[in-house]
């Protein structure tokens, strides 16, 4: 589950030249912006059938603390 994450939140931010990482803090990538937050809330109902709520998401720092929250929710 954490690569196909990995692997469709690359194709959100639009970027292939580089690798994430679990550990990252995705609100520091340079391409983060209200846009990009609505289509990876959009991602995670599409392709996991979760809803995170945005008071929950805004708790949120890395892409490791998104997959938790991803499989609490399933």
């Amino acid at each position: 589950m954490e690569e196909k994450f990995l692997m469709k939140f690359k194709e959100v931010l639009e970027i292939d030249d580089r690798e994430l990482l679990l550990e990252d803090n995705f609100r520091e990538y340079e391409e983060w912006n209200s846009l990009v937050f609505l289509s990876l809330i959009a991602m995670i109902d599409e392709e996991f059938d979760v809803i995170i709520e945005g008071r929950d998401f805004k708790l949120l720092k890395t892409n490791a603390e998104i997959i938790e929250a991803i499989k609490k929710n399933q």
